[in-house]
Parts: C-alpha cells; sequence; structure tokens
C-alpha cells in the first residue's frame, strides 16, 4: 500500500508515537535542570529573529525524528518545486508562487516557460507611482482637492494582511493620510469607515481579482453611490476609485479608468497576496522605500528557508514542532501571543493563514484523512490576553501551545512601559514551563485547604521569538516564517495547503437564500426545516418592525 495515504502508519510516524508514550511523562523542570546549555541548544537565529524553543517539551531524540519524518514525506522536493513554480497547487492546477513577488534578487522565474519577474516589476513600478502621487497631494479629486483619505474595500486575504501591515507599521506612516479598510458586507462597517469623511477627499481601492465578489462589489456600489451623492457627475468614478483586478471588462462597466487597475495572477493566493498589487493601500501609508524593505524580509526569510538545512530552518522547527503538538499531544488549538500592541491584528490574519491553507479533511489522493491537520489560531497581545484567556493555558484541562513574539525596542518608550511589558513576556514562558509545585506553594505558608487553587502543572510548551525592532523588513520576515510554517504542515500532513474549497458552499448557498429572502411569500419551501424557518422569521420581522431612525 502507498504509505502517503496512511501517513500515520509510516515507519517514521510509528516511531515517533513510540517515543511519545515514553516522553510525556517528562516534565520541563526536568529537562531544564538535567540540561543546563538546553537554551543555546535549542535555539537558532535567521532574518532578524532569534528563536528560542528549548521550552518545549522535546529532547534531542525528538528532534531527530520529526526531521526524519519531513524527508520521509520528500519535504525538500516538495520544497523546491513551490520555488521553481511546479503547479503543486494541484486541485486548481497552478503555481503558488507569492515567492515571486519578493523576490528581490530578481532571479529569473518561470511558470510555463516565461519570467514573471517582468511582470512583477511592472506592477511595482506602477503601484510606486501611484503611491508617491498620493503621498505628495499630486493626486486631485474630481473637483481638485487633493485625496487624503484612503478607503480599502476587499475582503479576506485583500483586507486581512493589508490591515495588519498597516496597523503593525504605522510608526511608518505618513499621518497626514487616513487608510481605512472595508470587508464586512453588514452595512454599518461601511457607514462607519466613511461617516466622518469628504467625498471630494476620499479615494476607494477595490480589490477583487475578478471584481465580482459578492461583499466587495456591494461595498464598492455603495461607495459609489456616496461619493455621486455629492459629487453629482458619473466622470468623478474614476477620479476616486482605483481597482486590483485583473477583470478589465467589469472594471471599466463600473466607471474606473483601466490604466488605474493593478493586476495581480491566478498564482498568487489570496491569503499569500499582500506582497502583490493587494498590498498598494500598505505602500501608500508607508511610502515605496519602506515597502521595499518589507519585501526584504520576506526574501530574507524565503532564502532562509530553500537554503537552511533543516536542523536549523526557523519555519521547519516550529513547523515540526506544531505537529508534535498537534498529532502526538492531541492539542488542537495553537496561540499567537504578540507583546506589541501595533501587532494586535496579526493573530487574526495568521488565522486566515493558517485554517483556510490547512483546515482540509482530504489528503492528496482525495482520502479521508486519519490524523488531525490544521489547529486552531487564536490569540491577543500582549497583557491583554494575560487579563483575559492565559487562566486557561495555565490551569486549564487542555493543552495549548503557545508562541510569544516581542522586540528589545518600543516604537513609544514611554517610561519604564517596555520594561514591564518585556517582563510580563518572559514571566509568562517560564511560569508556563515551570509552574509551581504543591512544596513550593506550601513553603509560602498558604493553609493547606487553598494549595490545591494555587499549584501550577507547568510543562506547558512555548516558542519564544525576539527581534530588535519591529520594523517594515522585520515583519516580512516574521509573516514569511509563518506562511514556510504552514506550508511545510501540509507537506507533513499530506494535504494541499493552497485551494479552499471549504468556503465555496456557503457562498453558494447564501445566493440562494438571498433569492429567497425578496422572493413572494409563496415560493415553496427548498431548504431544511431549520432554515426555511429561520428565512419565514426574518421576512416577518422585518415586515412589523416600524423604521426607525438610527442617531447619527
Amino acid at each position: 500500500m502507498n504509505r502517503t495515504l496512511l501517513r500515520n502508519r509510516q515507519p517514521e510516524w510509528k516511531a515517533l508515537e513510540t517515543h511519545h508514550r515514553s516522553i510525556a511523562p517528562l516534565h520541563l523542570r526536568t529537562l531544564f535542570a538535567e540540561d543546563p546549555r538546553r537554551a543555546d541548544r535549542f535555539s537558532v537565529e535567521a532574518a532578524g529573529w532569534f528563536l528560542d524553543y528549548s521550552k518545549n517539551r522535546i529532547t534531542e531524540q525528538t528532534l531527530d525524528l520529526l526531521f526524519q519524518l519531513a524527508r520521509a514525506c520528500n519535504f525538500e522536493a516538495a520544497r523546491e518545486a513551490m520555488f521553481n513554480g511546479d503547479r503543486i497547487n494541484v486541485t486548481e492546477n497552478r503555481p503558488v508562487l507569492h515567492v515571486a513577488l519578493r523576490n528581490r534578487s530578481n532571479r529569473p522565474i518561470l511558470v510555463d516557460g516565461q519570467d514573471v519577474m517582468p511582470e512583477i516589476n511592472r506592477v511595482l513600478d506602477q503601484m510606486t507611482d501611484c503611491a508617491r502621487r498620493i503621498r505628495a497631494g499630486a493626486w486631485l479629486g474630481y473637483t481638485g482637492k487633493p485625496i487624503r483619505n484612503i478607503v480599502n474595500i476587499g475582503i479576506g486575504g485583500s483586507d486581512l494582511g493589508p490591515v495588519m501591515v498597516t496597523e503593525a507599521l504605522k510608526p511608518f506612516s505618513q499621518r497626514s493620510l487616513t487608510v481605512r479598510f472595508v470587508s464586512n458586507v453588514d452595512g454599518t462597517h461601511l457607514a462607519e469607515q466613511i461617516r466622518d469623511l469628504d467625498p471630494a477627499e476620499t479615494l476607494f481601492i477595490v480589490a477583487s481579482k475578478t471584481f465580482t465578489t459578492q461583499e466587495t462589489l456591494t461595498n464598492a456600489r455603495s461607495a459609489r453611490a456616496w461619493v455621486l451623492a455629492q459629487l453629482k457627475d458619473e466622470a468623478a468614478v474614476a477620479r476616486h476609485f482605483i481597482a486590483l483586478s485583473t477583470n478589465a471588462t467589469e472594471v471599466s462597466r463600473f466607471g474606473i479608468d483601466t490604466a488605474n487597475m493593478f493586476e495581480f495572477w491566478d498564482w498568487v493566493g489570496g491569503r499569500y497576496s499582500l506582497t502583490s498589487a493587494i498590498g498598494l493601500p500598505i505602500m501608500i501609508a508607508i511610502g515605496p522605500e519602506h515597502f521595499f524593505s518589507l519585501l526584504d524580509g520576506f526574501h530574507a526569510m524565503d532564502r532562509h528557508f530553500a537554503e537552511a538545512p533543516l536542523e536549523s530552518n526557523l519555519p521547519v522547527i516550529l513547523a515540526l514542532l506544531g505537529v508534535w503538538y498537534n498529532n502526538f499531544f492531541g492539542a488542537a488549538t495553537h496561540a499567537i501571543l504578540p507583546y506589541d500592541q501595533y501587532l494586535h491584528r496579526f493573530p487574526a490574519y495568521l488565522q486566515q493563514a493558517d485554517m483556510e491553507s490547512n483546515g482540509k479533511q482530504t489528503d492528496r489522493e482525495g482520502r479521508r484523512v486519519h490524523w488531525a491537520t490544521g489547529p486552531v489560531i487564536w490569540g491577543e497581545p500582549g497583557t491583554n490576553g494575560q487579563h483575559a484567556f492565559y487562566q486557561l493555558i495555565h490551569q486549564g484541562t487542555q493543552l495549548i501551545p503557545a508562541d510569544f513574539i516581542g522586540f528589545a525596542r518600543s516604537h513609544n518608550p514611554l517610561g519604564d512601559h517596555h520594561l514591564k511589558f518585556i517582563a510580563n513576556f518572559f514571566a509568562q514562558t517560564q511560569a508556563l514551563a515551570f509552574g509551581k509545585t504543591t512544596e513550593e506553594v506550601t513553603a509560602e505558608g498558604i493553609s493547606k485547604k487553598m494549595v490545591p487553587f494555587r499549584v501550577f502543572e507547568g510543562n506547558r510548551p512555548t516558542n519564544s521569538l525576539l527581534a530588535e525592532q519591529l520594523t517594515p523588513a522585520t515583519l516580512g520576515a516574521l509573516i514569511a516564517l509563518y506562511e514556510h510554517k504552514i506550508f511545510t504542515q501540509g507537506i507533513l500532513w499530506n494535504i494541499y495547503s493552497f485551494d479552499q474549497w471549504g468556503v465555496q458552499l456557503g457562498k453558494v448557498l447564501a445566493d440562494r437564500i438571498l433569492t429567497d429572502l425578496t422572493a413572494p411569500v409563496a415560493t415553496p419551501p427548498r431548504h431544511d426545516g431549520s432554515t426555511q424557518a429561520l428565512i419565514h422569521r426574518f421576512r416577518s420581522l422585518q415586515s412589523t418592525a416600524p423604521d426607525r431612525m438610527t442617531s447619527r
């Protein structure tokens, strides 16, 4: 039998199962006591990032077995295929070449014999010209006023990445420009983002590859109506809208000048697209030079991932540790805990990157998998999380591996804020690893009745990622680190990481239900009993509710 069909019956997988039974009872207190140099041996550095993974429930043997598993899964050949532009997105018959978008070496990368780099550079030049004109006040709206407000309309990868990076790199942004994002088809999102803006000074970026995405086009049409309600001339659309798309026909029909259409390609997956034209709002906010530094950071981690031996490869190590906990300890979630407020959207960004990529139950041969795949990704920044959910990580019944991310220097060095902040980072990883024993609690004079409540089991695994400062380059490297971790895990789980068929069914059903929400009441039922009842209740509430004016 082809062993790739039953990954969990591979000899390397079985060896890890046996090893897990022997190592599971070991405590990190013991592992550190037996090896004073453990932190030196279980750490690695690349592309501006230092990773300490010593507070994991592993030994040298664990790592050796995990590296053997990676090689048995032909990981290195799969990695090479991605960088070479092979059609590794098999179910959609596409290459996966987000690495080409930040290929700062400009070496040729071929798709069907054609070097993609000249087109990538052309779009980067187009983006640079646009960003510089807006930032200099040279892009004038229909009435002759300079553009001061940018509103990006997109969803999924056309929103989460640009939002996250724009927030993360605020210290590098031009503060005289307002840059906002609209994604949710709930009209409240658009209404709140534009309510205090002047249409004459506002430019909308409509990000949709096909220019047919329901949520994005619904918001775009409402934004168009808002502009025209004040400017009164269809010709104004061309001065206040640009498109990130490949559908010139629909872009032109909307009223956008196709000279202001920025192209990207079908080998750019949505959740990997922020270094493509989708990153235009980022470039406008932080400027072309800082955007290129962001690309430099991506490229540095790309080269590290492609070239470093597995044993010192940051994305590979993080990926293998994730597999170790997910598949052998049964950890179903993974926490992302950035100790920098500017990274407050980073966990949400990684939710899509990871869960849309590896949330799969079918292997590459089309069979149901018999092992866990992608974990639930979640988290919050810094001490906010400590006062919310850390209790469960410390003393709950579930094992939750966590990545702590921090920086030596703050962009806002107010008093001793940053020292206290990082002290909490280091303290939390220490507490999670080593806990607090019954003897230690008793020695503090705690009453015998209260001792069980004060004991911390510890032995909770964490990774610590530390860089000098949050910059465009370190952020680019950090994002690439997680992208390549996700790719590596997909290879180990024998699944396709670059499609997302699971999001399609809901879209199809939503279109059908939308018709039923406005169809005559006598329309024959065509849904399950629950959905049909909800449609009926919604229509009844709509028809009986009095009109209300919302205070604005």
